[in-house]
């Protein structure tokens, strides 16, 4: 039975396990938070939907950190009422995960939390595979999302990704890109594209309640429930023997992490931009 525990009960982490029991992604959801009576009542809250939306989840809430062990993922929030978990305190944070659950999988959810990927790795020493950052799925809705009202067309029928380090360094591979299934550099002008593109910074950071979606589907990704691809913050290689950093690329997933780098498809021009992007 998969358990998920969401570190920071504010606003992403409510949403999160919120939307993790609605789509059924896991049957134990529980929200860890300083403020413990904080957690218990938004877990409360969301248990009080059940009987009106149907699901069978059970969500709890308090402030007990030790009950990340044994957690099939952990996600990395929002505290109650300071915002997504940054910086040193962060890393004490995922400190304390690293010792509870050394197996579990790590979500950092925020918008602020790239370099919490890069950090866990580089410092504490993360297997790479084992911690990501779903916030650049939020970003890839939102894109396309753009695209879907320039074409008038519903989101779902745009398949496209987005890659590199946002808001400044987005590259948007328009080779891969689809609508309705046809090639969407033969349905969209150049000029068009590169306006879309040129807007895309604006779109960073997303709301919570698309970072919880995002979340929501990489952990939904992670447990098996789907192959898709999903884009996703990965802390560099650096085997390879060159210092990069964090950046977002798609990436498929499995119960043991990060399987896959998938990248697209890229033009010269592009390929260019999300090396420069990686190594600035």
């Amino acid at each position: 039975m998969d358990r998920i525990v969401i570190l920071g009960a504010g606003e992403i982490g409510g949403l999160l396990a919120h939307a993790l029991a609605r789509h059924a992604v896991a049957h134990d959801i529980h929200l860890i938070d300083e403020n413990g009576r904080g957690a218990a009542g938004k877990a409360l809250d969301i248990m009080q939907a059940a009987p009106v939306e149907g699901f069978s989840a059970t969500v709890t809430g308090s402030s007990d950190a030790s009950l990340v062990g044994g957690a099939t993922a952990v996600v990395i929030a929002d505290a109650i009422p300071t915002g997504e978990w940054q910086g040193e305190a962060a890393l004490t944070l995922l400190m304390r995960v690293r010792d509870f659950a050394p197996k579990s999988l790590v979500v950092c959810a925020g918008a602020s939390q790239r370099d919490l990927v890069e950090r866990a790795v580089r410092e504490l020493h993360f297997p790479r595979r084992r911690v990501i950052g779903s916030a650049p799925e939020a970003l890839v809705a939102g894109v396309r999302g753009v695209i879907a009202a320039a074409l008038k067309t519903a989101p779902r029928d745009v398949g496209v990704t987005a890659l590199g380090v946002p808001p400044e360094h987005v590259v948007v591979p328009w080779e891969d890109a689809t609508v309705g299934g046809f090639s969407l550099v033969r349905t969209m002008s150049e000029p068009d594209r590169r306006r879309i593109e040129a807007d895309v910074a604006r779109l960073w950071p997303p709301g919570p309640y698309a970072l919880a979606s995002a979340a929501a589907k990489v952990v939904d990704t992670m447990l098996g429930r789907s192959d898709r691809l999903v884009s996703c913050f990965v802390a560099p290689d650096d085997s390879a023997g060159r210092r990069t950093r964090t950046s977002a690329v798609p990436i498929r997933l499995d119960r043991t992490g990060l399987t896959d780098v998938v990248l697209p498809e890229l033009t010269g021009r592009d390929r260019v931009r999300l090396e420069n992007a990686m190594l600035l």
